[in-house]
């Protein structure tokens, strides 16, 4: 694991999120512009929760009022109309963020399409066709896709499209592997949801290097740059600041707006924890991968078979409530 301590080039008078900006790119985690233009991220993450959170707020009404009102003389009827809808809010959502951030927006592909390898593929195609017709150039969108077997195949045949993908709900080094050897644009492994298992399973509290969330990224980020992978590894899901700082130096790392402010209000010093030259002189060994055995070692991994199926869980019941939310309206 990665355990360089490069100073950030910055004085301490910098707060922690400047200081951090200058060892990895800053994403914003949520659906809330105003956070994104307070805290100025390189790119800003969605998925179905955090919409679905935005929606209830006043200030984003116009957005799915709009997506309802551009819809509402489509020949579809039912549940094919909510679904138009859904894409065209979500991609609202996005267009409305990449007039803030300088990057690039992750959208997230239904969860309940993780096991379906062209589904995936289709609903890549719509949301990156809806984003085209608004005007948006393709490298500006990452398409968020469960890290299933099925949802790393998708992602492959998409990114010989020029399609880029953000592989979510990632947990373990089999999947980060299958997913790099599928030429994926970016991963999102997921720091606080690997530190909850662990918390909850073993009844005791992890902080600084052996965080089990931390570990996991690093030994990521360590078989990546010793094998010369492309694909970038972005911390996400993050409890407290601790984790954050413990994974500086990652490529990128997206992180919620309250700890945003927590990084913005400190003035205590960042330094490089994670290096991709240092990574290349370690002893990393390969892990070869077919579907059998991606499939047995994920299952061998009960933290990363749980996390993965109540995140897809979860994702796709955020969902069917967004469904719930128009079909009131409509």
């Amino acid at each position: 694991m990665s355990t360089a301590t490069t100073a950030a080039p910055a004085s301490t008078q910098l707060s922690q999120l400047d200081q951090l900006k200058k060892l990895t790119k800053v994403v914003a985690d949520t659906g809330d512009f105003e956070s994104m233009k307070e805290f100025k991220p390189q790119d800003a993450t969605t998925n179905p929760s955090l919409i679905f959170q935005a929606t209830q707020k006043p200030e984003y009404a116009y957005l799915l009022d709009k997506a309802i009102a551009d819809n509402k003389n489509l020949h579809l009827t039912g549940a094919a109309k909510i679904d138009h809808i859904i894409d065209d809010l979500l991609v609202g959502f996005g267009m409305e963020i990449l007039k803030i951030v300088p990057g690039r927006v992750s959208t997230e592909v239904d969860a309940r399409l993780s096991f379906n390898k062209e589904g995936t593929k289709q609903k890549a195609h719509q949301l990156i066709d809806l984003y085209q017709q608004n005007g948006i150039p393709r490298e500006r969108i990452l398409i968020k896709v469960a890290s299933t077997w099925e949802g790393i195949r998708a992602a492959e045949l998409l990114q010989k499209e020029g399609i880029n993908c953000n592989l979510t709900l990632l947990f373990s080094l089999p999947q980060a592997v299958a997913c790099a050897d599928a030429k994926v644009r970016l991963i999102s492994p997921f720091v606080g949801r690997i530190y909850d298992w662990y918390k909850a399973t073993n009844k005791r509290e992890y902080t600084g290097a052996e965080d089990p969330g931390v570990q996991s990224v690093a030994a990521i980020f360590d078989y990546y740059k010793k094998f010369g992978y492309e694909t970038e590894v972005m911390g996400a899901s993050f409890r407290n600041v601790g984790q954050i700082i413990e994974l500086a130096g990652s490529d990128l790392l997206t992180i919620s707006p309250d700890l945003l402010a927590k990084l913005a209000e400190s003035r205590e010093p960042v330094v490089r924890k994670l290096d991709a030259e240092a990574a290349k002189a370690r002893d990393v060994q390969r892990l070869p991968l077919d579907e059998k055995t991606f499939r047995w070692l994920l299952n061998e991994d009960a933290m990363a078979t749980e996390k993965t199926a109540e995140g897809i869980r979860k994702f796709a019941a955020d969902i069917v409530k967004l469904e719930k939310l128009i079909a009131g309206k409509v």
